[in-house]
């Protein structure tokens, strides 16, 4: 016989079922479902060639990840002009020797980096209802309820973040924290602005403030977390290009909906892929990348594929 309660059983049974699909999804196929982009930026003076940058960002490895430790080596089959790293490597204080190996073809190009607060420190537990606390509140980060910064990140672990740092300036990576950097890159002077993770307040905007160099033929901000107080002094500093991790895309994505969250005070729209930001009169072009790992305690993916990005920069009168 039927009863009342039939028709809506069997409807939260659907909704159950179609979620635990959708999870195992996100953790068992899209978290390992590697991507790389590909997008042009007109920034070069006109007349240079192109200049292909590969922007690796947000790789949380662990221990054991194979597939992504092959992924990421095979992308150095790209062979790009210029490799960036804008930072959260680590999830895991064990990890750094297959980071360096994951890495390690990659390192026999150019590079820079910046670090991100996974760097420095170990991954905890997370309640997910914090990410959307922080969405309602606007208080992002590692702040106190007034907004202030807080000290440190209490009962973290600290990651072996000066091994990471060794093995990258040992293959000549500039070193981009809260530092200017310059290279020669297909017959252009490049100058590099970096800054330490604001994510965790270790940004220190004052040390590199100025803008570009008046002899850089091309100047481009680094970052790991795109904060809004950081990309208002980057562009209105002059900078053309600025180029950031941290958010992972929002990381469980709603289909034509987008990102719920961004993990900062930068809006939805602008959580990955290629936007424009304008601060002091001036316009740069912002590219934040998705990343292509997760936080060891939140191993899942949803409409947000873990990729790398191929930049190629063009001469501005190719816009």
């Amino acid at each position: 016989m039927r009863t009342r309660y039939s028709v809506p059983l069997k409807a939260l049974g659907v909704t159950a079922a179609v979620g635990a699909a959708c999870v195992g999804y996100a953790a068992g196929y899209e978290v390992r479902s590697f991507r790389l982009r590909r997008v042009e930026i007109p920034v070069l003076p006109a007349g240079a060639k192109p200049m292909r940058i590969l922007q690796v960002s947000d790789i949380h490895m662990v221990n054991g990840q194979r597939k992504k430790q092959v992924w990421l080596r095979g992308l150095a089959a790209l062979r790009p002009d210029l490799v960036i790293n804008t930072g959260d490597n680590l999830s895991d204080p064990e990890a750094v020797p297959q980071t360096l190996d994951a890495l390690g073809p990659l390192m026999d190009f150019p590079g820079a980096y910046v670090f991100g607060s996974n760097d420095y420190y170990g991954p905890k537990p997370k309640n997910p209802a914090r990410y959307l606390s922080a969405m309602l509140s606007g208080n992002h980060g590692l702040n106190n309820a007034d907004g202030t910064a807080r000290r440190g990140i209490v009962g973290a672990v600290h990651n072996p973040w000066t091994d990471l740092r060794d093995g990258f300036d040992a293959a000549g990576w500039v070193d981009l924290t809260n530092r200017r950097g310059r290279l020669k890159v297909n017959g252009l002077d490049l100058e590099l602005t970096g800054l330490d993770d604001p994510h965790i307040r270790r940004d220190r905007y004052q040390a590199v403030a100025g803008g570009p160099s008046a002899d850089a033929d091309v100047s481009f901000g680094v970052v790991h977390a795109p904060y809004l107080r950081v990309l208002d002094a980057f562009a209105a500093d002059g900078y053309p290009l600025i180029l950031a991790g941290h958010t992972h895309g929002g990381q469980l994505c709603v289909p034509f909906y987008g990102a719920l969250v961004t993990n900062c005070d930068i809006d939805r729209d602008r959580v990955k892929g290629l936007s424009r930001h304008v601060a002091g009169g001036r316009q740069a072009y912002l590219h934040v990348s998705a990343g292509c790992g997760t936080n060891r305690y939140t191993p899942v993916r949803f409409a947000c594929p873990p990729e790398a990005t191929l930049l190629t920069l063009l001469p501005r009168d190719r816009a």
